[in-house]
């Protein structure tokens, strides 16, 4: 039988109960980052968060110059 034909047949409070047996069961299998692996990777999503918000800066300064040079200050 499938999973979903068994689980209707369990009570309410089995399947809660199933339904974090098997969350537990996945998080048991999940390879954690190391501590240097978590700072490398917090490193470079910072620097490439902060180039991207360089970049959109530079590309809002532009077209706010262009706008107040067509239609003025």
């Amino acid at each position: 039988m499938s999973e979903n034909s068994e689980s209707k047949e369990l009570g309410f409070f089995s399947r809660i109960a199933l339904f974090y047996r098997q969350v537990i069961n996945e998080l048991r299998k999940v390879v954690w980052p190391s501590r240097n692996m978590l700072t490398t990777y917090t490193g470079v999503v910072l620097v490439f968060v902060a180039f991207v918000i360089a970049v959109v800066s530079v590309f809002d300064l532009g077209l706010t110059r262009l706008v107040f040079f067509i239609f003025g200050d």
